[in-house]
């Protein structure tokens, strides 16, 4: 089984083999060696976290306990809030934000499991593009190819665990911002069921988002959405019961090459699906049906809704006013993002928010006794300014490079595994739809995919992070 740097560093911690202090260090050594290639990490609370692992190992020296993250340095997204540092959002609009009142729930969490806070990862303004860039802090590079973009929103998280400063940076999912990131770095990632992890305060895409983990293994990924999840006062979509029975297994696969008739994917990602495909249908021993995507969605395009959704919730959530106000202040995906936004009217909204009913069945129908693959995402990769190829023309994105929103909208679990390498160096990754509340199936199938099919803990050049005892 492969090792399992958050686990592993956590239980040396509780054992005295390892001090807090010392993997706080190694943390914040690494970080001022190798980020500057990277640009992942935007703020760093170096003293406070040295004092926080001081207190720590005194405590657990005279007796005392912890949870099971003790000492296990984390970067935290700059959409988190941490106390003491401020959350600039990747915004001229909140780059002077005063410094955070207290922790954001996540945050929250993970100190509660004893982990230690050392500063903050970079993303796109306002969390709202696949590449990770934005008119503060600049742009991220992927540590697998470093002309090429990690991903976004959660970008800096993925680049900072891909190429080993800390064992664990958080990650937020509204359109596929865990998912796209892992599957650029080399990670696995989870965007657990809608309400599975509770949110407060509200997100700014309202019930799109989610937070959830990325890790270099399966065993992580499992310890960390058990520190992370569970319902949180104020969140209509988190159950405060019992949980929800899981689905039986599956009996067969489902593959497309797409969620929306965006027209076929580019060849190399193609023949990279359909191997990951097969060799999936192999490790489970499962039948393998291909569709079309024009098949999957009849009424309406789930991917375009959340466009919809996402902007015009987002308009709302930063204020009219303020959005208008600050257009000329924000990188140009994000005024395209926000402007999209301003043009949406409520009865267009509202239209998108019922269709996603019709969605959600077409989702459960089809997920009855079966798993869904398709790209994690639909192009090999895009440059860190958000370019298709170097040398190409600036500007937002197009719908047709994602694969990953339809989970969103529809609130189904949906994982990315590591599927190989593209041409350019950039990893490639096979997402795995399950039932809505089979998470748990999701990564009993990660699990026996890392088993025939393990990848690399970092990126090439890098070393997993480890501590000397």
């Amino acid at each position: 089984m492969a090792a399992s740097p958050v686990r592993d560093l956590g239980a040396a911690v509780l054992a005295r083999r390892v001090r807090a202090v010392s993997a706080v260090e190694e943390a914040l050594d690494r970080i001022a060696r190798l980020d500057p290639a990277l640009n992942s990490v935007v703020a760093l609370r170096a003293d406070a976290a040295l004092a926080e692992a001081r207190a720590l190992d005194a405590a657990l020296d005279g007796g005392g306990a912890a949870g099971p993250l003790a000492g296990v340095p984390v970067l935290v997204k700059d959409l988190e809030d941490v106390a003491g540092m401020r959350t600039t959002k990747g915004s001229c609009l909140f780059a002077d934000a005063p410094p955070a009142p207290s922790d954001g729930l996540i945050p929250s969490r993970l100190r509660a499991a004893g982990a230690i806070i050392v500063g903050k990862t970079n993303l796109p303004e306002f969390a709202t593009e696949g590449f990770t860039d934005n008119l503060v802090f600049g742009a991220t590079r992927n540590p697998w190819a470093p002309e090429w973009s990690p991903g976004g929103s959660s970008g800096g998280s993925a680049a900072a665990v891909a190429a080993g400063l800390v064992p664990i940076a958080t990650a937020t999912d509204g359109g596929g911002s865990i998912r796209i990131p892992a599957a650029f770095c080399g990670l696995v990632g989870l965007k657990p069921t809608n309400g599975r992890i509770g949110s407060w305060p509200p997100q700014d895409w309202i019930d799109l988002s989610t937070c959830g983990p990325f890790a270099t293994t399966v065993d992580d990924l499992r310890l960390l959405l058990a520190v992370e999840q569970g319902p949180v006062h104020g969140d209509p979509g988190a159950a405060a019961g019992p949980p929800v029975p899981p689905p039986p297994p599956p009996s067969r696969l489902v593959a497309a090459p797409r969620t929306s008739d965006f027209g076929p994917l580019p060849p190399d990602i193609q023949g990279a699906l359909e191997a990951a495909v097969r060799a999936m249908a192999d490790v489970l021993g499962l039948p393998v049906t291909w569709m079309e995507p024009r098949d999957l969605f009849t009424d309406g395009d789930p991917d375009l809704d959340w466009f919809t959704l996402a902007t015009a919730e987002h308009v709302s959530a930063l204020g009219r006013a303020r959005v208008v106000d600050g257009l000329d202040r924000m990188h140009p995906a994000a005024r395209a993002f926000m402007e999209t936004g301003l043009a949406v009217g409520v009865d267009e909204y509202l239209a998108a928010r019922r269709r996603r009913f019709t969605y959600v069945r077409r989702m459960d129908e089809l997920l009855d006794g079966a798993l869904l693959l398709t790209p994690t995402v639909a192009v090999a990769g895009w440059t860190p300014d958000g370019r298709p190829a170097p040398g190409a023309a600036p500007g937002a994105l197009p719908p047709e490079v994602y694969s990953t929103a339809v989970q969103n909208v529809t609130g189904h679990p949906a994982i990315s595994l590591p599927a190989g390498r593209s041409a350019n160096g950039v990893p490639f990754g096979l997402q795995v739809t399950a039932a809505r509340h089979a998470d748990e199936l999701l990564l009993d199938v990660a699990a026996a995919w890392e088993a025939a099919h393990p990848w690399p803990s970092t990126a090439p050049g890098y070393a997993p992070f480890e501590v000397s005892s």
